[in-house]
């Protein structure tokens, strides 16, 4: 019997899921049945942004969707195969007519996997009917369309699960590609602190929560890593995977806010509501645009966006520095803080990711792909268009974005005054006073004693001086934007990659230069 395959890739829910229903339709109108298949791909492990807290969470992200479809009569093929290789098996046993997918978004290895997907499909007279996600857009040349196209993508219907889905055929040839544990794999499960339940189900509960409840003091506490781990949004980990599309999120926040609104004219205190879901929309928007850099340039992990900028700031990998900086032992101990709640719960916000990504390419003068790839390993919501553009944005290699050196110690003092979250992570300095937290190697010895906190011993000492290293930090890299050649290249990458939002500020005109604009200003990663 001749068989149609939904392939899902990053995009693990039923509901507002077009390419799902143009399969069911598709297979319905032809008598054919219909096959859904997921890969844990042989050529994903051996990617170097790859680690085993992304691929369990996306195995219980698939395994969620396959018990949901499961209650409508079909079931989920999780397969640890090369796509490929089972589209070929299925063409020769059961005669593959058709495969049905959302685009994808990924690095050079997933797009040159489509391409050979496409190149065979071609071949092979397969019908592959590939449908937008997000608001992606493919094919653009430049920025000056693309925002009016995702703001189109993100009004469209959304539609709702299918009630009933054909049951797939028996293809016992598949059972030699079955995914075996992960551990066996390389891949043994790293548990996570606070790690979110998978799935569609929880993910909508979760947005559910967010612009109900949590979500009041967004706007005002998502700067900090002690209220935004309540009050942010907490979705990216299931945007990551589509287990909701952005087009929902968009959606229903908006359906929120018109609901506000009217409460608003009413006489109702709508609290700081108003405000937080409209700084919500906007990072939403900023996801889409993020995202569409890699579309448009797939080796943003490998290149920098201004090659002339980076090959004028040669970062050598001092690997006792990295050592220090990956592992929270750096002696600053906000940042430390950070790094290991990063590493215990997969999550950090947005502002102290920037941070993060900062210190080690400006104070510590370290690469960015190695940093880059460090941090990725640890996001839970990694997702690569978000990450390696922000790494190009904090790492100062894009020649567009205004140079951001987080000061450690201010960003402690703004965001942790008390030093409550310290504490919390970084038990050493349990003991030491709110007074000396963020600058403990001041303390006397009398100080340290008391503190049960001996700095070279308890603690590290900093790696160096945080203040001098991050002026020259900063200063090396002027010194690269200054470069005509580095100029010019900025001016194309902002025609290809700049926001056409124009600036809420206007530079008087004796302080203009001949740099590109600055753009995409938002120092976010995922919310």
């Amino acid at each position: 019997m001749a068989t149609e395959v939904i392939w899902f890739k990053r995009d693990l829910r039923l509901r507002d899921h077009p390419p799902l229903l143009q399969a069911i339709d598709s297979a319905g109108l032809s008598g054919q049945s219909l096959l859904p298949l997921f890969f844990v791909e042989p050529e994903r492990l051996k990617q170097p942004d790859t680690s085993e807290i992304h691929l369990h969470w996306e195995l219980d992200c698939a395994r969620a969707l396959d018990r949901e479809l499961q209650r409508r009569g079909s079931r989920l093929w999780i397969l640890h195969a090369d796509p490929l290789e089972v589209f070929q098996l299925l063409h020769e046993t059961v005669e593959l007519t058709a495969l049905h997918s959302h685009e994808e978004t990924g690095t050079d290895w997933s797009f040159q996997r489509d391409r050979a997907v496409q190149k065979w499909c071609r071949k092979m007279g397969v019908d592959w009917h590939e449908t937008p996600s997000n608001g992606v857009v493919r094919r653009l040349k430049g920025r000056d369309a693309w925002k009016s196209a995702r703001d189109r993508r993100m009004r469209q219907v959304l539609a709702d699960a299918p009630e009933l889905i054909p049951a797939p055929p028996e293809i016992p040839s598949l059972d030699q590609w079955s995914c075996p544990d992960l551990s066996s794999l390389g891949f043994p499960e790293r548990p996570l602190r606070d790690r979110p339940d998978p799935g569609e189900s929880s993910a909508q509960d979760v947005l559910n929560g967010f612009l109900e409840e949590r979500g009041e003091p967004y706007r005002y506490a998502m700067s900090s890593p002690l209220s935004g781990s309540y009050h942010c949004s907490r979705l990216a980990p299931y945007l990551a995977l589509g287990c909701l599309s952005l087009r929902r999120v968009v959606q229903q926040t908006q359906q929120r806010e018109k609901q506000l609104k009217s409460l608003r004219q009413e006489g109702r205190d709508t609290q700081r509501w108003l405000p937080s879901l409209s700084s919500f929309k906007s990072r939403l928007a900023w996801h889409c645009h993020f995202m569409q850099k890699l579309e448009m340039e797939p080796d943003l992990d490998v290149v920098a966006q201004n090659p002339v900028i980076d090959a004028r700031m040669p970062r050598p990998l001092v690997e006792d520095k990295f050592q220090a900086w990956s592992t929270g032992n750096t002696g600053w101990p906000f940042l430390d803080a950070c790094m290991r709640q990063l590493h215990a719960t997969g999550w950090i916000n947005f502002r102290m990711r920037a941070m993060l990504m900062s210190v080690a390419s400006y104070t510590l003068w370290l690469p960015w792909r190695e940093t880059g790839l460090h941090l990725a390993r640890l996001f839970l919501d990694y997702e690569p268009g978000i990450h390696w553009s922000q790494v190009g944005m904090q790492s100062g290699t894009t020649g567009i974005n205004t140079v951001r050196a987080y000061s450690v110690t201010k960003q402690g003092r703004d965001q942790d005054p008390e030093g409550d979250y310290i504490r919390r992570w970084v038990p050493e300095l349990a003991r030491v006073p709110a007074e000396s937290i963020h600058e403990p190697w001041k303390m006397d010895k009398a100080e340290q004693e008391r503190s049960q906190c001996r700095i070279g011993s308890d603690y590290p000492a900093p790696l160096v001086d945080e203040g001098k290293a991050r002026k020259e930090g900063v200063s090396k890299t002027y010194a690269a934007r200054r470069d005509p050649e580095a100029r010019k290249k900025s001016q194309e990458v902002f025609q290809k990659h700049g926001s056409r939002k124009g600036p809420t500020r206007r530079r008087k005109p004796a302080q203009k230069s001949s740099q590109a604009p600055d753009a995409d200003q938002p120092g976010l990663f995922q919310e």
